[in-house]
């Protein structure tokens, strides 16, 4: 596929498929999954959203200001978060998100968030995969970057699957429990990324 060079258009909100995901935009019926992945301890350990896991364990979501938010994702245009569905079971599972957008130098941060109902089935390289295709054959990004904590070995494998390559560790990123964990930085370029059937 031909890499374009162009200003994102992120007002435009993708349904993106493959055999296993579809990522499309949110509805109101979404909620309810997001708040029960958002419920799940190891998903705010994981994403270094707690310090503790009692903390993690001790938390639950704002149903207002979750309902808030994932009802405004559709509206944004420097942003593209879609909704992770399975297409096995048709429910929504996670999220996945192209945000911290740079228009100058044609690069974003990339996040995802599996629940407990999408994980080990190959729903996160899918969808990894499907975004980093539309980053850079429809939106002309040049760097789709992250951060991964040592603690996530799951998501690790699934950038490096996808063609995210380790760039350095950001040494004690975070503190969790008694003690600190490093994070990776990753990165896919457009001049690297090759397209795979997914």
């Amino acid at each position: 596929m031909q890499i374009v060079d162009q200003v994102p258009d992120f007002s435009r909100k993708p349904t993106l498929h493959s055999a296993r995901v579809v990522l499309r935009p949110f509805r109101a019926a979404d909620l309810p999954a997001m708040t029960e992945a958002l419920s799940d301890p190891d998903v705010g350990r994981l994403t270094g959203s707690y310090n503790s896991t009692a903390e993690a364990e001790a938390s639950a979501p704002d149903a207002a200001k979750l309902r808030e938010w994932y009802l405004s994702r559709n509206d944004q245009t420097d942003r593209l978060d879609l909704a992770v569905v399975s297409r096995r079971t048709g429910q929504c599972v996670g999220e996945a998100v192209l945000n911290d957008w740079d228009r100058r130098n044609r690069s974003c941060n990339f996040r995802i968030l599996i629940g407990r109902a999408g994980r080990d089935q190959g729903l996160g390289t899918d969808a990894t995969r499907l975004m980093l295709r539309h980053a850079f054959t429809v939106l002309g990004l040049n760097r789709v970057s992250l951060e991964v904590y040592d603690f996530n070995p799951r998501a690790r494998r699934v950038y490096d699957k996808a063609g995210f390559v380790a760039e350095g560790v950001l040494r004690q990123a975070l503190r969790f429990d008694d003690g600190w964990v490093d994070a990776t930085l990753m990165a896919a370029l457009a001049s690297e990324w090759r397209d795979e059937p997914i």
